[in-house]
């Protein structure tokens, strides 16, 4: 099985590459940068796509017709949304949605593309992996939008559209509408950084990055030892 694995920042890239073994960095005929290797005894292609929905798509895109993967895996970090997954806590995303979409007045609900799902679901058998039935680990909806969240205001129009979501990001369903597109399997797991709207919330964000990424990052590899 090849497996793509996509993140958006140079932190996550830099404590990602060292769990690679024979890794070497590959120039794709469309120039992109990635890294394969092996991965839990799986052949892995690893690619830091930079940092919002735009960067997504394009990344998921050149390294899915580069490597052909038979699943594409978002890894990274993700914001609370007051719900029940905590800081340092990992959510699986069942599903993935945009909350920053609005097309007007054609018929297609806010966070919704017209003419694409409003969520994008991930695998029955991937979400099923025993990898994910620890503490700490939860599955849920993870929504995506082109705004780091850093208030409650913002929250609050994000959970207006979706009263259930556990995680926001900026990458996750722009990954997941090309993977869609392409027909590749797709699921995002992020470890929760901060909660938007609290006091602290920067110094949340700012002090996180010391070993929270290895919290995803172990699930992660557990993961690939399942598929």
């Amino acid at each position: 099985m090849k497996i793509a694995i996509i993140v958006a920042m140079t932190k996550e890239l830099n404590l990602l590459l060292p769990l690679i073994d024979s890794c070497k960095e590959v120039v794709s005929a469309n120039g992109f940068s990635y890294y394969e290797g092996l991965m839990g005894g799986k052949e892995v292609a690893v690619m830091q796509c930079g940092i919002g929905k735009v960067n997504a798509a394009v990344g998921a895109f050149a390294l899915i017709d580069s490597f052909h993967p038979d699943i594409v895996i978002n890894s990274g970090v993700a914001g609370g949304t007051g719900s029940d997954a905590k800081i340092l806590d990992v959510v699986v995303g069942e599903r993935v949605a945009y909350h920053d979409v609005w097309c007007g007045p054609c018929g297609a609900p806010r966070g919704c593309v017209q003419g694409l799902p409003q969520y994008f679901e991930a695998p029955s058998a991937v979400l099923d992996s025993p990898a994910f039935n620890r503490k700490g680990v939860m599955r849920g909806l993870i929504a995506s939008g082109d705004q780091f969240v850093d208030s409650g205001e913002m929250l609050s129009a994000i959970t207006k559209i979706y009263p259930d979501v556990m995680a926001v990001d900026m990458e996750s369903a722009a990954i997941a509408q090309i993977c869609y597109l392409r027909k590749v399997p797709f699921v995002s797991i992020r470890v929760i950084s901060d909660t938007p709207g609290e006091a602290d919330n920067s110094s949340q964000y700012n002090s996180f990055w010391e070993d929270a990424p290895r919290h995803t990052f172990e699930v992660l590899m557990s993961l690939l030892e399942t598929l």
